[in-house]
């Protein structure tokens, strides 16, 4: 195998507005978005991926009809959606290095974070934070708690259950304040992923073993349309 790592770089900005109350969290898009070498029906924007789920889920939940192809449409349906709705997207990773050239979280090294905390003090009228994933090994939930540890801030469980919920109480940036500011409470939820990955983890949840039970049509994409109705 050659010495040589990938650079898997994260080819979106943060896609952030003053009036976003919701932020999606996720990690990297797959390196083909890096390299521009897009699929015919992978849409050029965060979430792109023609194998992702989130917005097949968004376009269940909100009847988007959205357009799943390479083109400025697309793209700009996207947009609109997150702007009318008052939610942003920001990856926690910017960049990150590979040995085998996949979408894999596990498979990042040397990973480079976007500094959440500081976009999160920065926009405040931001009150949840999705995380398309939870706190497993380089999740976007268990980069953010490693982020956290250099705050000195930690997150509180408020629910244990599928999909986990915490808070943070963050202190409001208090850089030109003579006295401690107050602290705001930003919620985290951090559900199932939207990856064609995950689907065994859902396939093994009971919640949705029941709900098979009961209609042998229910499937894995219907069970996070369920979960993820609740909080976008």
């Amino acid at each position: 195998m050659s010495s040589k790592l990938f650079k898997h770089t994260h080819p979106y900005e943060p896609f952030l507005l003053p009036e976003a109350t919701k932020l999606i969290v996720g990690t990297l898009p797959p390196p083909r978005f890096t390299t521009g070498e897009l699929k015919p029906q992978d849409v050029d924007f965060c979430y792109g991926s023609c194998n992702g789920q989130l917005w097949p889920i968004l376009d269940k939940i909100f009847d988007l009809g959205l357009k799943y192809e390479t083109t400025n449409k697309a793209v700009e349906q996207r947009k609109r959606f997150l702007i009318e709705n008052k939610i942003g997207v920001c990856d926690i990773v910017e960049s990150a290095e590979r040995e085998k050239i996949d979408a894999s979280d596990l498979g990042m090294q040397n990973v480079v974070l976007r500094d959440l905390v500081g976009y999160l003090q920065k926009y405040p009228n931001i009150r949840t934070l999705l995380f398309t994933g939870g706190n497993s090994k380089n999740g976007p939930e268990y980069f953010f708690r490693k982020q956290l540890k250099e705050y000195d801030l930690k997150l509180k469980v408020i629910s244990n259950e599928v999909p986990r919920i915490h808070h943070l109480e963050l202190p409001l940036d208090s850089s030109s304040m003579s006295v401690r500011a107050q602290s705001r409470t930003v919620k985290t939820v951090s559900l199932t992923a939207p990856s064609g990955a995950a689907n065994r983890a859902v396939g093994s949840l009971q919640v949705y073993k029941d709900l098979k039970n009961k209609n042998p049509d229910f499937n894995t994409l219907d069970f996070r349309v369920m979960q993820y109705r609740e909080f976008f």
